[in-house]
């Protein structure tokens, strides 16, 4: 079972009321949903989004029971207003989007190639198929210029070591393709050298999964429209994980409280205490904003 981060915080944040519609851009296991109805004791419209067909379907049995109104739909958060559209709703009350992957996400054999410690296609995409002409982190480091590749290493990865991996990625697949999880991370492990607890490929295939899915703009597109659907004295949450969100949050919801058209209900962003960590290292690096409409 995927372990939601910062729960109690969400809810609370959130202070979802009866009648609410609350939208859950990034369902994932169903977490959240699930919190935020049994906390509002059944009486909300829950619309669960997300871009993984595997985690509407696991959330669809999660939230199966539970005595909410749940819809579905299977799509990214930046198409929310397509999406609520379709479901015929024109506002919400509440927003949430965690931007962190899942447990199944980063399972070594979920077959997407997200996880370093596997040996999987180096595919890194949400979608569970993918088309032809889709981008892919096989096709980012076999077909990518050097410089190409180093500027999104260093840009989403924020990886010091950026020019030296990619140099290694172009010297590797002249060789050979690079068409595996393994044959990635044993490249990086062969140029880098360890350094404390965070793995040498860490931070290369995180660059490599926000570049194959565009999620920097995704997560400006879905914030935009996220702040046009939400109603008056609604409230939008956002669970970042790395600093390059986080700056594209803190950036919106600063900017919205300083035209006066949100408030923002925590002035610095709410880590994970150290009992949560504890149980969970993943949470570790979250960071949770909230804001409310005016």
């Amino acid at each position: 079972m995927h372990t939601s981060v910062l729960l109690q915080e969400v809810v609370e944040g959130l202070a979802a009321k009866k009648d609410d519609i609350v939208l859950d851009g990034t369902v994932g296991g169903g977490g959240h949903s699930e919190a935020i109805c049994n906390a509002a004791k059944g009486e909300i419209t829950v619309v669960c989004l997300d871009a993984d067909e595997d985690a509407i379907e696991r959330s669809r049995e999660r939230l199966g029971k539970k005595p909410c109104t749940f819809m579905f739909m299977r799509t990214n958060f930046r198409s929310l207003d397509t999406a609520l559209a379709a479901l015929g709703i024109g506002k919400v009350d509440r927003i949430i989007l965690d931007l962190g992957l899942s447990s199944f996400q980063l399972a070594e054999d979920s077959g997407r190639g997200f996880s370093f410690r596997g040996n999987e296609p180096l595919s890194m995409t949400f979608a569970k198929s993918s088309h032809p002409d889709q981008l892919t982190a096989e096709r980012i480091v076999n077909e990518w210029e050097e410089e190409s590749i180093a500027t999104v290493i260093a840009r989403y990865g924020e990886e010091r070591a950026a020019k030296r991996i990619a140099a290694a990625i172009v010297r590797e697949r002249e060789r050979a393709p690079i068409r595996t999880t393994a044959a990635l991370r044993e490249l990086i492990e062969r140029t880098l050298p360890r350094r404390g607890k965070l793995h040498p490929a860490t931070k290369t295939f995180q660059a490599l999964r926000i570049a194959v899915n565009d999620e920097i703009r995704a997560l400006s597109e879905g914030l935009e429209k996220g702040w046009q659907v939400l109603s008056r004295g609604g409230r939008f949450a956002v669970i970042s994980f790395h600093s390059h969100e986080d700056r594209v949050v803190k950036r919106f919801f600063r900017e919205a409280a300083r035209r006066g058209d949100g408030e923002l209900i925590v002035k610095k962003p709410i880590v994970p205490s150290k009992a949560e960590i504890d149980e969970n290292p993943r949470s570790r690096s979250a960071k949770l904003r909230i804001i409310e409409k005016k």
